[in-house]
């Protein structure tokens, strides 16, 4: 959708205007989106991610100029530390990164917690320490976590996804009663989005169900009002909205951008 970048923006150009941001994960999906829109508000990006040749695509096709990539593997927290410690002044952070395989939980080893719960919760940890003295000294600071609509209504066959979504939302809710009153903390959670990801997630519970990956792909659209899939850059847009200034009393919050699948209120 990609004339939400362009004729279709839905913010004012600039709006973020001399804020910095870091976007984990920013080389797919969520991440690129994120990374993307922000851009086009006028923030300067530091796009990070594992894989360099995909950070120079993307800064290459980003609006505005002056962004930076950060080739950084999440799970590595000594890395995470040092490289966050060497960065300037940040005033956004947007937290995200791949999640685990799909199965039955009750098939994962605890070995299997450990890589997921380093690149997400641990490493949102150790920025959010770094990070947030210097937020409050400039007297503004927005954390975003990119989590899933798992955190209220589990779906089946991602039990360590979901189990590891909670965490995260846990986290963040008890983070916000803790930070500075300039700085917000909020999570997104996305429904079935059109990512790499979800094709990954949707091979990996038919291998491990005997379910065909149609049968998968079908059950998950069945739950969704909207009936497709949502584009990246729509979730993007709400993540945006939660790193403005005017929406400074939106604090310790999971919003939703799921095309109605959640039942819940």
């Amino acid at each position: 959708m990609s004339n939400l970048l362009n004729e279709e923006f839905p913010y004012a150009d600039g709006i973020l205007a001399g804020r910095t941001a870091l976007v984990c994960g920013a080389s797919k999906g969520i991440g690129r989106a994120c990374a993307m829109m922000l851009a086009r508000a006028g923030a300067r990006v530091i796009a990070c991610a594992r894989s360099a040749d995909e950070l120079d695509e993307l800064i290459s096709q980003m609006h505005g100029n002056g962004h930076e990539s950060l080739v950084l593997d999440l799970e590595n927290l000594e890395a995470v530390r040092e490289s966050i410690l060497g960065l300037g002044m940040v005033e956004i952070v947007i937290n995200n990164a791949g999640g685990p395989p799909g199965g039955p939980l009750l098939q994962n080893t605890l070995n299997e917690f450990e890589g997921p719960f380093s690149r997400h919760l641990h490493a949102s940890h150790t920025i959010a320490q770094i990070l947030a003295p210097r937020m409050e000294a400039v007297g503004y600071g927005r954390f975003v976590n990119i989590i899933s609509t798992s955190v209220r209504e589990p779906i089946d066959n991602i039990g360590l996804s979901n189990t590891l979504r909670g965490a995260m939302a846990s986290w963040a809710k008890s983070l916000s009663r803790e930070l500075a009153p300039c700085i917000t903390i909020n999570n997104i959670m996305p429904g079935f989005t059109d990512t790499d990801r979800l094709e990954s997630l949707a091979g990996s519970i038919s291998e491990k169900t005997g379910k065909s990956v149609e049968d998968v792909r079908n059950s998950w659209m069945d739950s969704v009002p909207i009936q497709r899939l949502i584009d990246p850059l729509e979730t993007a847009v709400a993540v945006t909205f939660l790193c403005l200034p005017s929406s400074s009393s939106i604090r310790g919050t999971s919003l939703a951008v799921d095309g109605g699948r959640m039942r819940s209120i």
